[in-house]
């Protein structure tokens, strides 16, 4: 006999949602396993934020399911807090505290007690390589620093799924490339949905692509089967396609 299909530990089943009268997101489906990084593409307004803050049950969907390791999101929403790590575009981070006060602060709030707060804190200043800053204030930081304790906060409770939303957006490119090598660290531990529009990010750091567009999945593919020069033309295909898609807002 065979091994069963080990269940996804996301799965996005038709999920759509309309704001201010307008289908931002239409019908989509993904699934994501651990071990895995999925890149989500696409220009400003394709969709992409939106669909986060729905896989990290801070939006509900108006059609659609999301599944976190088989469980509905949404009829036990308890498991946004134990099995989502979640760093949206802008980290919600509390620049009077220092980095070791806020991540005690956001392992207490992720349910965490005891030693285990201690424990979590001290893994997650080391995976994200802020020792060196970890008594200091968040807003003395650097932009790179900054991002680095959000994803530091996105995991302090060692949740099976990491959702990031632009989190080299407005780093410099020697910052990129040490966000890069972070996100690439957590294949092993977690599944990892990273939202970009930087195709060498999608590249370096992601097994899978999906690309969105007004609302929609237009194209998704493993990283290794396409060259970078065969997703660049296949993103601006798609993006600089001006075709009104019918109900779906940008």
């Amino acid at each position: 006999m065979t091994d069963p299909i080990p269940v996804p530990i996301l799965a996005v089943n038709a999920v759509s949602r309309s704001l201010a009268g307008r289908e931002i997101v239409r019908d989509l489906s993904l699934s994501l396993r651990r071990g895995e990084v999925l890149g989500l593409l696409g220009i400003n307004g394709a969709g992409k934020s939106t669909t986060l803050r729905m896989i990290a049950g801070v939006l509900a969907p108006d059609r659609g399911q999301v599944l976190i390791d088989g469980a509905d999101l949404y009829e036990t929403p308890e498991l946004a807090r134990r099995g989502i790590g979640y760093l949206p575009e802008q980290a919600p981070l509390h620049r009077e505290l220092t980095v070791e006060e806020f991540l005690r602060f956001c392992a207490r709030l992720r349910g965490l007690k005891g030693a285990a707060v201690g424990a979590a804190l001290d893994q997650a200043i080391a995976r994200c390589d802020l020792a060196e800053v970890r008594r200091r204030l968040i807003g003395q930081l650097s932009k790179g620093f900054q991002q680095r304790v959000g994803i530091a906060q996105a995991l302090i409770h060692r949740p099976p799924l990491v959702i990031l939303d632009e989190p080299a957006s407005g780093l410099d490119p020697v910052q990129s490339v040490r966000m890069r090598e972070l996100v690439a660290s957590l294949r092993p531990d977690h599944a990892v949905i990273l939202s970009t529009h930087l195709l060498a990010e999608a590249q370096v750091c992601c097994d899978r692509i999906a690309i969105l567009h007004r609302g929609q999945l237009r194209h998704q593919a493993a990283t290794s089967a396409e060259r970078t020069e065969q997703l660049e033309q296949q993103f601006l295909r798609i993006a600089t396609d001006l075709e009104p898609v019918a109900g779906v807002g940008v």
